[in-house]
């Protein structure tokens, strides 16, 4: 990625801060969604993980429906 690269995204989200608000409310929601669920089934390695990867809630999304361990009830 050069220079100019660079400065067009900035340019871009300096045009659009809305964007930026919106991009962070999705990162939390998700983040401490997944965050609250994984302390809450004891799940100390899942916890760590999405406590530091930051994917924009895409891992916090499929720790919350695909492995976070509880069983639907039917």
């Amino acid at each position: 990625m050069n220079l100019r690269t660079i400065l067009e995204i900035l340019s871009f989200f300096q045009m659009n801060p809305i964007l930026i608000f919106l991009l962070l409310v999705w990162h939390f929601y998700w983040k401490g969604r997944a965050l609250w669920k994984a302390a809450k089934n004891k799940d100390l390695i899942w916890f760590i993980v999405l406590l530091v990867i930051n994917t924009l809630g895409i891992l916090e999304i499929l720790y919350i429906f695909l492995f976070n361990g509880k069983k639907k009830k039917a």
